[in-house]
């Protein structure tokens, strides 16, 4: 059986090229988004160009829905090899931490930190029952701890929230062949990052791949960009 990837937020952007180049290393890619009909679309079209990809409509923010996957991928392939928590929203931009509101903060952490915790808790299970996984964390360096500033404090905040499970997670599964890392795929042309970000999906893509491949050799509790080891 082919090794089983699930990739969060895969419907578009970054999410959907980790999923096409997973797949094209021969991966069969669960590619999970909140819109069922936005999954297929973008599995099918994966699946046009010859990968292996299933659609599944999951809502990060619901614990249920997270262990509702795990039970699925058990019964319908008994593994999963990787898991990439891409899923992510950035919604205050130039916002105070002092005007921030409770909506923005709560759906904030909820999907950047919260879903991740969910799906870890949910999937490493799986991994641990193979004797492998990787699990790669899409963080960002709003997140590092010593590179604070003002305002956009709950994307920052729930970075770097990010980056505690990562480097937490690690620490419990030293004894495992399971590695966990953060990765920030830099400034990326996407609906988040704007026309005038310097990377492509593609770029971006292809680190956060390399993560969700590296041999047993390779860093686990790490926070990297560009495929090197940045400061937390």
């Amino acid at each position: 059986m082919s090794a089983v990837a699930v990739v969060t937020g895969a419907n578009r952007g970054i999410g959907w090229q980790v999923a096409l180049q997973l797949a094209e290393r021969g991966f069969q890619v669960v590619l999970s988004a909140r819109d069922a009909g936005a999954a297929e679309r973008a599995a099918a079209e994966i699946r046009q160009r010859g990968g292996q990809a299933l659609p599944y409509a999951l809502n990060v923010r619901d614990p249920q829905a997270a262990a509702g996957l795990a039970g699925w991928l058990e019964t319908h392939f008994g593994q999963v090899d990787v898991l990439v928590n891409n899923a992510g929203v950035f919604l205050d931009n130039d916002v105070s931490l002092m005007d921030l509101s409770d909506e923005v903060l709560n759906l904030t952490l909820q999907t950047n930190l919260l879903g991740p915790i969910y799906l870890c808790r949910a999937l490493v299970p799986l991994m641990k029952a193979k004797g492998y996984g990787r699990i790669v964390n899409v963080s960002s360096g709003y997140g590092a701890l010593n590179d604070m500033g003002p305002y956009i404090a709950a994307y920052r905040i729930s970075k770097a929230g990010l980056n505690a499970l990562t480097a937490e997670l690690a620490a419990e599964l030293t004894d495992t062949n399971i590695k966990v890392n953060s990765v920030c795929p830099g400034w990326v042309r996407t609906e988040m990052g704007g026309a005038s970000a310097t990377r492509s999906p593609e770029e971006a893509a292809a680190d956060l791949v390399w993560a969700a491949t590296l041999d047993e050799k390779g860093p686990s509790g790490a926070f990297l960009r560009y495929r090197e080891v940045i400061p937390w």
